[in-house]
């Protein structure tokens, strides 16, 4: 059965059109029912699932503000390695996890957290994909984000390799070409890989992600700077990297716990943390969205609405083709 996408423009002011044109919307771009991945999938079965998991995600973030940005970047690459199937939270050598890329993630205890609430309460019922999922969007509305419905029904992947990370995640020297291929590999857009890089509104990076967009002499004095970074903003990097390449730095030095469209305003002052940032802004035919989202909150929130939807069901995986692990860190078997 083919089911039609309905188009939406990201320019349109979602949060002031009426509710049934958000459902339309919603419904178009995710029917109801396909192969079991539904927006009820646990209405029977699990019905607490999502007050579980936000509870989960609102504790912890009410001790940590950097949760949120963690289980939003954790989704991210759990979804472009192998789709949207746990399968980075599975532990042990040879597995997603263990790659260099992915030692830095975070959040996986608000994960095991909820899948052990869960399991008490709907006992091998709920999979840790669909939790993943769910915390992801549920850290965006506890840093003040838009409220998302979400399908459930996901399966967890039963294969986990080191392999395959790398050729599906986007790293930081990339140009706009090399990631909108990688986008595109998943279903994505241009417009998606805008949008879903406004995620950088929240979160954190590495020093070592970034460094080698400027130059420290001997003496710590700044002797060559990135074109496409602010100068002055080069400076505060360099200080606060000097003493380690393991230091994080936030995303949006302005609003860094908030998830608002503070990050395109940052790229249009020179201020996007990683090279990927900042090419964005460097490239025609991605500058006026970032324009357009620096000066409008409601579509940038529109936007990410429906582009989080389709990031979040890349590659779903449904009965027959996974199963609901008993432990999110472990394949069962």
């Amino acid at each position: 059965m083919v089911y039609k996408m309905i188009n939406v423009p990201v320019e349109a002011n979602y949060l002031q059109k009426p509710t049934f044109l958000v459902l339309i919307l919603v419904l178009g771009l995710f029917p109801c029912y396909i192969h079991g991945f539904s927006f009820e999938f646990y209405a029977l079965s699990c019905p607490g699932v999502e007050f579980v998991v936000r509870d989960a995600v609102r504790s912890a973030a009410s001790t940590d503000p950097t949760v949120p940005g963690k289980l939003l970047r954790l989704l991210f690459h759990d979804c472009f390695v192998n789709g949207c199937d746990a399968s980075v939270l599975v532990e042990g050598d040879g597995t997603e996890k263990a790659d260099p890329a992915n030692k830095s993630l975070g959040g996986f205890e608000v994960i095991e957290t909820a899948k052990r609430e869960l399991e008490l309460f709907c006992p091998g019922t709920v999979s840790c994909a669909d939790i993943l999922a769910l915390a992801a969007r549920d850290a965006v509305v506890m840093a003040g984000g838009p409220d998302i419905q979400m399908p459930t029904g996901r399966k967890d992947g039963m294969v986990s390799m080191i392999s395959n990370v790398r050729p599906n995640i986007v790293d930081t020297s990339f140009t706009v070409d090399d990631m909108a291929k990688i986008f595109s590999s998943k279903g994505l857009s241009l417009t998606d890989l805008v949008i879903l890089s406004g995620a950088h509104t929240i979160g954190s990076a590495h020093c070592n992600a970034f460094s080698d967009r400027f130059q420290v002499s001997s003496k710590g004095n700044l002797t060559s700077v990135d074109s496409s970074l602010d100068k002055d903003y080069a400076e505060k990097l360099a200080k606060k990297c000097a003493s380690s390449t393991s230091e994080t730095v936030n995303f949006d030095p302005k609003t860094a716990f908030s998830f608002d469209n503070q990050y395109y305003k940052n790229l249009m002052e020179k201020k996007g943390l990683l090279q990927t940032d900042s090419v964005l802004f460097n490239d025609q035919r991605t500058k006026n969205l970032i324009e357009q989202f620096a000066s409008d909150l409601n579509s940038f929130y529109g936007g990410w609405s429906e582009s989080f939807l389709k990031l979040s069901s890349i590659g779903v995986k449904t009965d027959g083709e996974g199963e609901v692990r008993q432990i999110c860190s472990r394949i069962n078997g």
